[in-house]
């Protein structure tokens, strides 16, 4: 399946975006974790820099909000992904028009909910 960014990942299993990771391994999606802590996911780096280079992302779903993303905006225009997931707190206007801009679709939606009713 095609590769899916998780932006803002965690190794805090209490938080959206590590059992997103997870969900994500278990429905067959592979996966790319960043964030800004040092840690791992299923076995799966974390990684904490803009500098390492991700390839073939078809999806970035955000755990980032509005508030932290614009330090985030180049990286993941860079990325060329075909989609954008704004999860629930992450939504912001100026980041889905620059993306929708460079015809990236953008969604607000919830990644968890998505892969539980098969809409992923």
């Amino acid at each position: 399946m095609k590769k899916t960014l998780v932006l803002g990942a965690t190794d805090n299993p209490d938080r959206f975006a590590y059992r997103a990771a997870h969900s994500l391994l278990r429905h067959g999606h592979d996966i790319a974790l960043v964030g800004i802590k040092k840690g791992e996911i299923a076995g799966r780096p974390i990684i904490n820099d803009k500098e390492t280079p991700v390839e073939e992302v078809d999806t970035v779903t955000l755990y980032v909000g509005p508030r932290n993303q614009p330090e985030w905006y180049d990286y993941i225009l860079k990325l060329r992904p075909k989609r954008i997931i704004f999860n629930p707190g992450t939504e912001n206007p100026e980041l889905e028009k620059m993306a929708r801009n460079k015809g990236i679709e953008t969604l607000e939606a919830c990644t968890l909910v998505m892969l539980s009713v098969g809409a992923y």
